[in-house]
């Protein structure tokens, strides 16, 4: 089979995202890249199914959210470290405030329910329109903007967000920093 240049390049340019977007359904990089290659394989191996001048990576989220749902059926009677008590014992502790913010970031967004965080990282995170999202999630506009709202109000109170000021550094050190003109 001999695959367009076109289409390769499109599929190519996708997967940056498509393994993003796989991370945060997962929340395991090799978990994540497994499912992206299956993903691939599945798409070249369905390649004629797609219609050309459509949306190559909508089709493709699409392809991806439907295979993580269905290995999360069937992993879903697995026991796994709900706690992550094993987990904690098996990694260091982050040395610097941004892995920290960041790992607390990942938490409050595991926390959200799994079609808040689907519409998020897709609005969000993978750049995608309300109406594409709404496409590759299979529900209405206004659903997936209701979602990404609830995703964002969550997200803001899990994170004890009150304004854009709690961006960035804290507040004691944005006064040393602020302070130290003065002299």
């Amino acid at each position: 089979m001999k695959l367009d240049p076109a289409i390769r390049d499109q599929v190519l340019a996708t997967v940056p995202s498509l393994r993003a977007f796989a991370i945060s359904l997962c929340g395991n990089v090799d978990r994540a890249d497994d499912l992206v290659q299956e993903t691939l394989l599945r798409a070249l191996a369905h390649i004629d199914s797609f219609e050309p001048g459509t949306n190559m990576p909508a089709w493709l989220f699409t392809i991806l959210r439907n295979l993580f749902r269905s290995e999360y059926r069937k992993r879903r009677r697995e026991v796994e470290d709900a706690d992550g008590r094993y987990a904690e014992t098996l990694k260091s502790h982050p040395e610097q405030t941004g892995r920290v913010e960041f790992e607390e970031f990942r938490a409050a967004l595991a926390k959200l329910p799994s079609d808040q965080r689907e519409a998020l990282i897709l609005v969000g995170a993978s750049g995608f329109s309300y109406d594409d999202a709404a496409a590759i999630c299979g529900c209405a506009v206004g659903t997936i903007k209701s979602r990404v709202n609830r995703a964002r109000t969550r997200l803001a109170d899990l994170l004890a967000i009150d304004s854009v000021d709690d961006f960035g550094p804290d507040r004691a050190t944005r006064a040393v920093l602020a302070g130290g003109g003065r002299g």
